[in-house]
């Protein structure tokens, strides 16, 4: 019955998220292939896994847990259903007083499991006028961790203005989810060049960069 329960949580979710959204998925310079993946987005709303995985072919769904800090989606008993049963979130104590455990280790090893993984590499949402906020070091830890990964950038488009923060109704508005071409880290490539490069990569795919 539990497992009766998941699928059809996932189902509701899926159908609200293309409803109120109308969602697109654009495959920019890579294809929605059965292979693992680590994928990089921008963050501006606590539903932008959310729609990452609605426009992710079914196939796909199953295999890829978004990567989330637990104080949010272990709050109360909701969030902990739909973030630990309905999406198999990987769960990142984002306090390093309280941290028991090395989050790369745990992306590793769902990586290891053969999970592909969603991943937010400004760590935070973004409330700011900036198109993005600095990478943490994450991502580039992850990217030596397991070089073999894919990482592919995905912008979402929207979505800050159909849930803004501190709101509880959603505004029904077209979203987009555009992927772009896979990165891999290079040998003897810096930190900080890895991650400029990677923002760029994700920057390249929002509206305003192509925007005349």
């Amino acid at each position: 019955m539990r497992e009766i329960g998941t699928s059809l949580a996932g189902a509701l979710i899926l159908f609200f998220a293309r409803f109120i959204t109308a969602v697109r998925g654009r495959w920019d310079g890579v294809a929605p292939a059965d292979e693992q993946r680590i994928y990089f987005a921008n963050h501006a709303s606590h539903g932008d896994f959310v729609l990452i995985w609605t426009v992710l072919p079914r196939r796909m769904r199953s295999t890829t847990r978004p990567v989330a800090g637990s104080d949010y989606w272990l709050k109360n008993r909701l969030r902990r259903f739909i973030g630990c049963d309905v999406f198999n979130a990987v769960l990142i104590d984002r306090d390093p007083a309280t941290r028991t455990r090395d989050p790369i280790v745990q992306m590793t090893e769902a990586l290891d499991a053969g999970a592909s993984l969603i991943v937010f590499p400004e760590g935070t949402r973004n409330t700011t006028e900036a198109p993005l906020l600095p990478f943490r070091s994450g991502l580039f830890h992850l990217a030596q961790a397991r070089p073999n990964v894919a990482l592919v950038p995905v912008w979402i488009d929207n979505l800050n203005r159909v849930m803004p923060k501190g709101e509880f109704v959603p505004v029904p508005l077209i979203c987009t989810v555009s992927f772009g071409a896979a990165l891999s880290s290079a040998e003897g490539e810096t930190k900080q060049d890895f991650l400029a490069r990677a923002q760029a990569a994700l920057l390249a795919l929002s509206p305003k960069a192509s925007a005349p």
